[in-house]
């Protein structure tokens, strides 16, 4: 669900705020707040601001204005447990007191011009007589509005300052930045115009400059305030003047400048909601602040006639589509809706800001803006960016790297945000930090005794350009993962470490990042760790949008672990086909030939019976990962070989494990062949032989077993799908030396796995007991509860079925918490959900995702007596006959389409307790059986959304 944010106060740079927030597909409104919100609360009663957060539903809070961060609002907002983006009261001294900020400066070194503070006028102007140095900045050490600060021409000037501090004169060089503890994300600097009639020297600054600015006095600045105790979490905004010894600080403010924030913020391309949500979590440092490329903004503000003395309110503004036609952004700060029009409503009316390439481009745009609006008496200064424009032409500009293409920041920031994925990958033998030249892996402390090396290499193939057209790239990492895991894993070893290559033309950090996530994840998955990798941008190399991958595994195992043992397979062994997870990553070219002659788009419908989702979201199926899975049947000793059915299909890569004096007979209808092969094969005319020859037809993966110990390795692999089994419908021949394996078509069932939600365990027990049935069509991969030390658990255990517990009180919402539960389900390769007394609701994604292969079961006969508490409603309502029902699992309560229902007769004198204990023996005896029914095909969730039974021929 998206968030909702408050913006305390209602000037420009509140607006500003709000329309940046707005932009945010995780923020779903921003509530403005002035000096009073909804219900006359006042934002000084910090106590009924927090009360009306959490009524509200308010995510966090941005304050604008100086007056109420120095009021203690964050402090006192957070403490209510209401986040707050801005630094507490003591933090705030910084604006709010000029004496304490003059002080701390000189505590912590921060240069600064010398000073002197009086309470008495007279001692003042006696110094500012007196002093050895020009004493001609006159500040009030308090909040002011922004109008506390005078630089003076003269000492008359100064004295008459002390006495009458009005407004600030002159033009300042500002700089900007927003901290959690650590100066982390540096904001660009831009140049203010103060005054109406007089203009002083604009200062420009060099990038040395800035950086040295950085370093001398914000980061100072920041880590002074942690030192002291006051961590300073919020923006802070430097107002620096350039002397002959340096930059020194003028003042500090607490919060986004006014109009400043107009034009800074206009310039960000990052998602203002998460740059502030990673603040306030103390992890700016993965969600640093990007900055348009190329881009320069101008902001002019139109101000009423008369201001900053009296002025008139209530005329009419006009010319707001006129601006929007011309790409401009208009923000109002003192305006009013009067009669359906929009008139003038304060001093400072409006800003008119433009974004171009550069400064001169912006300035046009901006004059046609100030043309266009119009208001009576409407003023505004005419000579904004000319100096910065002369200044910027005059400067001679050589050549950059980033000019040339390679942006060094970018890829900077993408290591720090892929630091913390490629983290969470760390295994023993391998503590992963990103940055240095090498990775290492300690072999000892993994565990290895006598070792031998595997590695292997891939890529994705074309499969890369139907994700770039569909521009999805959370899943294609693992595509790279899987083809390089798989192929080490045949030779029996364990994949211990992973580095990739992403290479393109001009780097978009929002998609590397998501391909990268992609990568960590799936290295999770495959039990290696992200120990490294390369991100080469090469302008010109590679078309807008397009990027290549390369993957690297290297794994191990102990020397008599190695595989194929080709000595010791012989006539008669077996092949177990395991199932892959849809086309893997071969063949693409074929494929995108005949999408392309087809009917169909890659945003299309996937064909009938290929799922509800689109045919780019169904090719981009991710490849399976064996690893986790297969790991424990390799080293079990029953296998002989291991195929990872790749490029060449089925056709080349089984006989590569062979010895040369064996073929192979495939039994083709020993396993189920997903629906978008057919398709294909429909689609693009394709021979049997062509499809063999270049797709995995639904088999990822092939062991060799002995005939005799084919039952054993298949308990030994219970958490990976079947596609193939059992001799002699699938078994080696030895009568076709080195051939290609021969396709036989007979009759066989399919084999299912499923995955169970469950707490008490009742259910749970019924459905261990049915699945371990040799006619049974499913068998359980993992038992997950949201519970610890529950009895279903317990259960699992003793069954030898894996369990996960994930609390769902660690998770902000159901989503967060479904999506745990996801990732376990494809970890495991699940088909089929099925929750048995399962008592939180599922969400909406979650449910839409597993339609048609989640299970539930209610104690009732369905529609009848919904919800939490069935059997009181039925006692309650003196029916004589209830029971209870599987259905298919809906995103309203109990409304899926029913599959069995069983009735219980309803006893007189029957209780809750009586009357539940035999609707449990029915549910033991419907749930099963239903999940058989759907495990083995013969009823299925039709496209129309209603049961359909299958007839098999």
């Amino acid at each position: 669900m998206a968030a909702r944010v408050l913006v305390i106060g209602s000037g420009g740079r509140e607006h500003t705020l709000a329309w940046k927030l707005a932009q945010s597909r995780s923020c779903q409104t921003c509530v403005g707040c002035p000096r009073k919100c909804r219900h006359s609360i006042s934002i000084s009663d910090h106590t009924a601001l927090a009360q009306f957060c959490k009524d509200e539903k308010i995510e966090f809070v941005v304050v604008g204005p100086e007056a109420p961060l120095a009021a203690g609002i964050a402090g006192n907002l957070t403490s209510a447990g209401v986040r707050c983006f801005g630094p507490t009261a003591e933090a705030a001294q910084l604006e709010s007191s000029k004496r304490f900020a003059k002080e701390f400066m000189d505590r912590h070194g921060i240069p600064t011009a010398r000073w002197k503070a009086f309470t008495k006028p007279e001692e003042a102007c006696s110094f500012i007589m007196s002093a050895d140095f020009p004493a001609l900045v006159v500040k009030a050490s308090g909040l002011a509005a922004g109008k506390g600060v005078i630089v003076a021409k003269s000492t008359e000037e100064a004295c008459k300052a002390v006495q009458e501090i009005m407004q600030i004169s002159g033009l300042f060089c500002f700089l900007c930045s927003v901290c959690a503890s650590l100066m982390e994300g540096l904001w660009p600097p831009c140049l203010q115009h103060k005054t109406i009639s007089d203009c002083w020297k604009e200062i420009m600054v060099s990038k040395d400059l800035f950086l040295k600015i950085k370093n001398t006095i914000l980061q100072r600045t920041v880590d002074g305030m942690q030192q002291e105790g006051m961590p300073y979490t919020g923006v802070l905004y430097a107002g620096i003047m350039l002397t002959k010894e340096g930059p020194k600080v003028l003042e500090f403010n607490c919060r986004f400048g006014d109009p400043e924030c107009q034009v800074i913020l206009p310039l960000l391309k990052s998602d203002l909601y998460e740059v502030i949500q990673s603040t306030l979590d103390g992890l700016l440092c993965t969600s640093l602040p990007v900055w348009l490329d190329n881009r320069a903004a101008i902001t002019v503000v139109m101000a009423s006639k008369g201001y900053p003395g009296d002025y008139t309110k209530g005329v009419e503004i006009t010319g707001f589509p006129e601006a929007q036609a011309l790409g401009l952004e208009v923000f109002h700060a003192g305006t009013a809706l009067k009669d359906g029009k929009v008139v003038t409503n304060g001093g400072r009316v409006l800003t008119v800001t433009a974004i171009q390439e550069n400064l001169l481009l912006a300035l046009e745009e901006a004059k046609k803006g100030l043309s266009a609006i119009k208001f009576e008496g409407a003023f505004y200064r005419k000579d904004i960016g000319y100096r910065a424009i002369a200044f910027f032409q005059q400067q001679p500009r050589g050549l950059t790297y980033k000019e040339s293409g390679v942006d060094i920041a970018a890829g900077n920031m993408l290591v720090q945000k892929i630091k913390p994925l490629a983290k969470a990958t760390s295994r023993p033998g391998c503590d992963v930090d990103l940055g240095g030249f090498a990775g290492l892996f300690d072999l000892k402390a993994a565990g290895f005794r006598d070792p031998l090396l595997a590695c292997g290499t891939d890529g994705v193939g074309t499969k890369l350009k139907i994700a770039q057209q569909c521009d999805k790239h959370d899943t294609i990492g693992q595509d790279l993962v899987a083809m390089c895991v798989n192929d080490i894993l045949a030779q029996g070893a364990e994949p211990l470490f992973f580095l990739d290559y992403f290479s393109c033309g001009k780097l978009d950090l929002d998609t590397t990042e998501a391909v990268v996530t992609g990568i960590a994840r799936a290295c999770r998955k495959a039990g290696c760790a992200l120990l490294g990798g390369e991100t080469a941008e090469m302008p010109d190399m590679y078309p807008p949008g397009e990027y290549d991958l390369a993957g690297f595994a290297v794994g191990a195992m102990e020397r008599d672990q190695k595989l194929p043992h080709l000595e010791r397979i012989t006539e008669g062994d077996v092949v177990i086909g395991i199932a892959s997870s849809g086309l893997h990553s071969n063949g693409f070219s074929l494929v995108r030939k005949i999408v392309a002659k087809s009917s169909l788009q890659y945003s299309s419908p996937a064909p009938d019976g290929c799922g509800d989702q689109t045919l780019g979201d169904l090719l981009l199926t991710p490849t399976r990962i064996y690893s986790h899975s297969l790991l424990p049947v390799l080293r079990s000793g029953h296998v002989k070989a291991f195929a990872h059915i790749t490029g060449g299909g089925l056709l080349e890569n089984i006989p590569r494990v062979l010895p040369q004096k064996f073929g192979v007979d495939l039994d083709a209808q020993s396993w189920r062949i997903p629906r978008i092969f057919s398709w294909l094969q429909q689609e693009g005319h394709l021979s049997e032989e062509e499809m063999a020859r270049t797709f995995n037809c639904g088999v990822g993966a092939a062991l060799v077993v002995s005939k005799d110990l084919t039952e054993e390795a298949q308990r030994h692999r219970q958490r990976e799908k079947q596609a193939s089994c059992r001799e002699p419908d699938v078994g080696l021949d030895p009568g076709f030396p080195g051939s290609h394996p021969r396709l036989k078509f007979l009759n066989h069932k399919r084999e299912l796995t499923n995955m169970f939600l469950s707490l008490s365990g009742s259910n749970l027990q019924a459905l261990i007991d049915s699945t371990r049935e040799p006619s049974s069509c499913a068998h359980i991969v993992v038992v997950i509860s949201n519970k610890a030390a529950v009895a279903g658990l317990d259960k699992a255990e003793r069954a030898g079925i894996p369990t996960r517990v994930i609390n769902h009180k660690l998770y902000k919402s159901r989503v967060e918490f479904d999506t745990a539960i996801d990732q376990v389900l494809e970890e495991y390769s699940t088909d089929i959900v099925c929750l048995a007394g399962f008592m939180r609701i599922l969400s909406g994604p979650f449910v839409r995702k597993w339609d048609g292969k989640m299970l539930n079961i209610h104690p009732s006969l369905l529609p009848s007596f919904k919800g939490s508490n069935a059997h009181e409603q039925a006692l309650e309502a003196g029916v004589t006959v209830t029971g209870c029902t599987v259905h298919f699992v809906a995103e309203d309560v109990d409304a899926g389409q029913i599959i069995l229902q069983e009735s219980v007769p309803v006893k007189r004198g029957d209780t809750v307790a009586t009357l539940s204990e035999r609707v449990k023996l029915a549910e033991h005896k419907i749930f099963p059986a239903a999940l058989q029914l759907v495990a083995s095909g013969a009823i299925r969730l039709g496209e129309n959304g209603k049961i359909r039974w299958v007839t098999e021929d």
